[in-house]
């Protein structure tokens, strides 16, 4: 299935997130009769009375049940199944290949990649009565064909009109009669406080026009973007929610108790690919900034300061001679031609060890913009994201040596991706892109593969072809067993140690691998069948 978790990640770019845009796998079949033998019920001559609360309980209950009824029979008929059809390469289509997994043999070495279709599944919302309907890119990304089905089970084709990695939103359009068209009303997601009632509405698992309810658990979140970019951006000022979001359901919507939209359901955290009570979605105020601009121009352009770093903690503080009570966000790198470059802003020039981890100190510290305090690296980007534009000029307060000055930079347009590639046309000089998409194992899995209890690693799920976890002969999965209710490849190798050095988790190996020069040779400590041996990984090859 596309899924979008936080926990379980993608490792060909060994990114952390997993798309909740559901689809490819089939579902299991949902039996809701009790798993024990049932006892004989009682006689009874008539049904046994509801329990309805009395007096002023009874009828704010009542009231909470109306509204609910309300928002749903008024929202949900603007939310729609978005089904998409994807043209994948697969090194060996006669392996058993697996819906939906396109990289699960790892014995196709020298054979000329075949092509073969994965289908997945996802939630959108129609935006306006000209057809547009509003979704997450990582939805319908790399879609060949892309269908809607609407609330009366109508089903027509789609076309992609726009699509923001950067933000994860995309605009699809369909051609159907105004009267299927029910346009979503938008809220003020920078009004909205913690503790407010949340409704999510889509179609998790295929199952369309599904509502749960929660609150509103946390604001001012951040997610990764898209991690696959050569520069992966992050999207500010996200809403966190306990309201049930599964997946499919991406790109379905998060609304109020006047059945408003506060955002675009995007991402979960949980260890098991499933509804944890932690939910993620996009703020309408991001939603309203770049969806007209996908329709007028079918992209966004955000922009650009053109650093990378992280918060300032008391660990970096002191490594930098600062007070350790100094807040703002650490310049670690300043990019090549970027305004940051120009107006002279130093990035990180030495490394310290903290807490067994590399870290990069040294740079200029942000501490506020335009006269708004910066207290974190996320404070920058939410300003930078919801308070300025393309050739805006921002002033900086920066602390560079202990001593603090303005700096005034003028924001260029963020690159595409393709900008990006062309303008650093040479190989990063660390980090080593492995190629396989993995799991954490966890009890579950070592039930499911027979393995001893408390085995730590992680599970390879699939081998992207002519990747370095290819070449060095790394094994997929070749089956599939249902675990938390999701279909998950087992049998493939476990990795438990790098160059010697324990993994337990999908992101301890990545921070293993992003720690290692590009050209350097490694060894991965693996199970197969039980047999625990080393694979040789050779980058410089």
């Amino acid at each position: 299935m596309k899924m979008r978790t936080i926990s379980l990640s993608i490792v060909a770019v060994l990114g952390i997130m997993i798309l909740t845009a559901c689809g490819g796998v089939g579902l299991p079949n949902i039996n809701l009769s009790p798993t024990q033998p049932a006892a004989s019920a009682p006689t009874q001559t008539s049904p046994l009375p509801a329990v309805v609360p009395s007096g002023a309980s009874g009828d704010l209950l009542a009231a909470y049940q109306g509204t609910l009824e309300k928002i749903y029979t008024t929202v949900s008929p603007s939310v729609v199944n978005i089904q998409v059809v994807e043209q994948v390469a697969v090194s060996n289509p006669d392996s058993n290949s697996i819906p939906g997994f396109p990289f699960n043999s790892p014995q196709g070495q020298g054979q000329q990649p075949q092509q073969q279709f994965q289908s997945a599944l996802g939630s959108g919302f129609v935006w306006d009565q000209q057809g547009h309907i509003v979704t997450n890119n990582h939805v319908v990304n790399g879609a060949n064909k892309i269908e809607v089905t609407f609330s009366d089970g109508t089903t027509v084709p789609a076309t992609l009109v726009g699509a923001d990695p950067d933000s994860d939103l995309a605009v699809i359009k369909v051609d159907v009669s105004a009267d299927k068209l029910h346009p979503v009303q938008m809220a003020d997601s920078k009004s909205i406080q913690v503790g407010q009632l949340a409704i999510a509405i889509g179609e998790p698992f295929g199952l369309e026009g599904s509502m749960t309810t929660g609150i509103i658990s946390a604001l001012g979140r951040s997610l990764p973007a898209d991690e696959t970019a050569a520069q992966s951006y992050t999207i500010p000022d996200i809403i966190q929610t306990d309201a049930p979001i599964n997946p499919g359901n991406s790109g379905g919507i998060l609304v109020d108790a006047q059945g408003q939209v506060l955002g675009v359901t995007s991402a979960i955290e949980s260890p098991v690919r499933a509804n944890a009570g932690v939910g993620f979605a996009i703020p309408s105020a991001i939603v309203k900034n770049v969806v007209p601009a996908l329709i007028k121009d079918g992209k966004y352009v955000h922009s650009w300061l053109g650093i990378s770093g992280t918060s300032l903690t008391p660990d970096l503080a002191k490594a930098m001679n600062l007070d350790v009570s100094q807040r703002g966000a650490l310049v670690e790198e300043v990019l090549p031609n970027s305004p940051a470059e120009q107006a002279g802003l130093q990035a990180s020039n030495n490394q310290v060890t903290i807490d067994g981890q590399t870290a990069n100190v040294g740079g200029d510290v942000i501490t506020a913009i335009d006269n708004q305090p910066v207290l974190t690296m996320d404070d920058l980007i939410a300003y930078l994201a919801g308070s300025t534009k393309v050739d805006q000029k921002i002033t900086l307060t920066i602390s560079r040596d202990g001593k603090q000055q303005n700096v005034d930079v003028t924001l260029a347009a963020r690159p595409s991706a393709e900008e990006q590639a062309n303008a650093n046309p040479q190989a990063p000089t660390q980090g080593i892109h492995l190629g396989i998409q993995g799991l954490t194992v966890d009890s579950a899995i070592d039930q499911a593969m027979n393995l001893p209890d408390g085995t730590q690693g992680v599970l390879v799920e699939q081998v992207q072809p002519g990747s370095l976890a290819d070449t060095a002969g790394l094994q997929s999965g070749s089956k599939t067993a249902t675990i938390n209710g999701q279909d998950v490849v087992v049998g493939g190798d476990i990795i438990t140690a790098i160059n010697g050095q324990s993994v337990a988790s999908i992101d301890e190996l990545k921070a293993a691998l992003d720690q290692l020069p590009t050209d350097h040779p490694l060894t991965l400590t693996i199970l197969r069948d039980g047999k625990e041996s080393q694979v040789t990984v050779q980058p410089g090859l």
